[in-house]
């Protein structure tokens, strides 16, 4: 069983193509490497060139690797950049997953692991967030992905695919240096980002209604995201004929951090002090999102095991790796 993983070279698929790739799965890469790296794949893994829209480049790939499972990893990201650019967001998510799911038909692939977002909830007014809490996003990311994922749930009725539906929660961390997150469009690089340039970070407001007034979220670290998709690849590859697997899972630790507590982890473990300098609001930003992970571990015998401080602390050696003058003191 040969997997083909979309959006294998960036942040989050290159930690799942090497855990794949350690629990002894067969897979191959396709990348349009916009944001992703051909250093980040082990040795040994194809790369194939190309975008999710491009057909054509997925026919080829499905028939010449084998392929019988697809991990669907590509898409774009940025809530912010989703509001000002809605068009570019549903061609990238929502069309290049259609074309996708297009090709796995025509190709007799029949599991499919979709890559969601808790991006789905919206605003949920709940402690925490199950897989029944109604979706209501409230950005065009968050519709892309949840679009994304009634795209999954109709192909898997009309066409017999077993699919799992993964929706992270906010990932940080990094499995070793060279994996780490080169960007700066989450929390943690863009803290990094600041304290290297000599500048205070900033808090996108802190008059939400939370005890300390910024966004509470459930970070999760992006080897137990690996982990967690290597579990559900496990899950499909045992599906047999008239043992179709179709679920929706959360990924999260089931622990709310405030922005104002990340702050405070990221500067005992970077030795940087600083005073946050507060900014408006973002566009689309819920004040609480906190994942129940208990159907994870049901379904898929999964548990996070990493906590904040180890993200921070790994994402600090990754960012050091590239950024050596961002060292306290330096």
């Amino acid at each position: 069983m040969t997997w083909l993983i979309t959006g294998g070279a960036g942040y989050i698929g290159g930690h799942v193509v090497q855990q794949l790739v350690d629990a002894g799965e067969p897979v191959v890469v396709l990348d349009d490497l916009s944001s992703g790296s051909p250093d980040r794949l082990p040795a040994g893994v194809p790369l194939v060139p190309g975008s999710t829209l491009d057909r054509a480049v997925l026919d080829r790939a499905i028939t010449e690797h084998g392929v019988t499972g697809i991990l669907h990893i590509a898409a774009k990201k940025q809530v912010g950049e989703s509001v000002a650019e809605p068009l570019r967001y549903y061609h990238e998510n929502v069309e290049g997953l259609r074309i996708v799911l297009e090709a796995a038909v025509a190709g007799g692939v029949k599991r499919v692991l979709l890559s969601s977002s808790a991006a789905v909830y919206g605003m949920p007014d709940v402690d925490l967030v199950t897989e029944s809490t109604p979706c209501a996003p409230i950005n065009p990311y968050g519709e892309t992905k949840l679009v994304d994922e009634w795209l999954l749930n109709g192909a898997a009725r009309a066409y017999g695919l077993s699919t799992v539906a993964l929706r992270y929660f906010n990932v940080a961390g990094a499995a070793s240096p060279q994996l780490a997150d080169d960007g700066v469009t989450n929390l943690v690089p863009m803290v990094f980002e600041r304290l290297t340039a000599g500048q205070a970070p900033r808090i996108f407001g802190d008059d939400y209604p939370t005890p300390d007034g910024t966004c509470i979220r459930d970070f999760i670290h992006v080897a137990d995201i690996a982990s967690a998709h290597v579990a559900a690849v496990k899950r499909l590859n045992a599906a047999g004929e008239g043992k179709q697997v179709n679920l929706t899972l959360n990924i999260g630790r089931g622990e709310g951090v405030s922005v104002r507590e990340m702050l405070d982890v990221i500067s005992r473990v970077t030795g940087h002090t600083f005073d946050a300098e507060v900014t408006p609001r973002r566009p689309g930003d819920p004040a609480r999102v906190v994942a129940a992970a208990d159907l994870i571990h049901k379904e898929l015998d999964w548990t996070a095991r990493h906590d904040v401080e180890s993200m921070v602390a790994s994402a600090w050696e990754g960012w050091l790796s590239r950024h050596p003058e961002a060292r306290a003191g330096s």
